[in-house]
Parts: structure tokens; C-alpha cells; sequence
């Protein structure tokens, strides 16, 4: 409970015995018993107080998923992060030009699933739109805006 083993256990009841002495140990025994009991109604009567505020629910709660050496805050911000990737990377429902979704190629037969497989392939293998980029002439100075510094 307080890190302690057996043998320092051991240890200290003989240094107890030695520096209190045996006419005074029974009395000090008997004092430490006193000292767990109260702490033990205190702690009682604490959670007895904490269940009649909270009510039912404190005994759902899970402790041991509160507990504070549980918590990596790299595992956190990673959670994180992911939680926001997914939602961004959810492919959206596809829709047609009436504003409903269309029906997948499979629901609509084979052949049909062939078609639109086929023209899948065609949009996927378009090249994607260039952009053209304007280079300086030799000699030219780069635009300079005072504003933006």
C-alpha cells in the first residue's frame, strides 16, 4: 500500500519496539488502530456523501478510464488528428443531376455495372487540367508589394 515489502515491514516494528519501548508500544498501537478506523469512516462517509449528491450514476462511472497515468498525450493528439482525417476523407454520397443519389452499377444489372465500369476508367485516366506558369523575363525585378510586408 505504501511501497513498503515484508522485510522493511519487519524492520520497522523492530526499530518501533527499540526506540518506543515495550511499556509505551501497546499504547501507541492502540492509537494508530484509532487513526485507520476514523480514516476509514471518513472515506465512508465521503463516498456515502458523493453518492447521495450524484445519485445512481456514480456507480457507472468507470475509475480506472479516469485515471491520469493513463493518459499519452501523443495518443491524444493522434486520436485527434485521425478523428479529422477520416471525416475529411469520407467519400461523400454521389448524386445525380436531379439532386438524388445515384444507384450503384450492381443494383442496376451487369450490364449497366459494365458500362459505368468502363466509363470510370475513362474519367480516371483523363490527365488532369495544367496550369500555366508565367516566368520573369531575364533582367525583370520580382513584383513588390509594400503593403504585404
Amino acid at each position: 500500500m505504501f511501497g513498503i515489502n515484508g522485510y522493511e515491514l519487519i524492520v520497522l516494528a523492530i526499530l518501533a519496539v527499540a526506540v518506543l519501548g515495550p511499556e509505551r508500544l501497546p499504547e501507541y498501537a492502540s492509537q494508530l488502530a484509532r487513526l485507520v478506523r476514523e480514516l476509514r469512516r471518513m472515506a465512508t462517509g465521503a463516498r456515502e456523501q458523493l453518492r447521495e449528491e450524484v445519485g445512481p450514476e456514480i456507480d457507472e462511472v468507470d475509475w480506472r478510464k479516469l485515471d491520469p497515468r493513463q493518459y499519452d498525450p501523443r495518443r491524444i493528439i493522434k486520436e485527434a488528428l485521425l478523428d479529422d482525417i477520416e471525416e475529411a476523407v469520407r467519400p461523400a454520397p454521389r448524386q445525380g443531376t436531379s439532386g438524388h443519389p445515384v444507384r450503384t452499377p450492381a443494383a442496376a444489372g451487369p450490364a449497366a455495372a459494365a458500362v459505368a465500369t468502363g466509363a470510370a476508367a475513362a474519367v480516371q485516366t483523363s490527365p488532369p487540367p495544367v496550369q500555366r506558369i508565367e516566368r520573369l523575363a531575364a533582367g525583370e525585378t520580382a513584383p513588390f508589394d509594400v503593403e504585404a510586408t
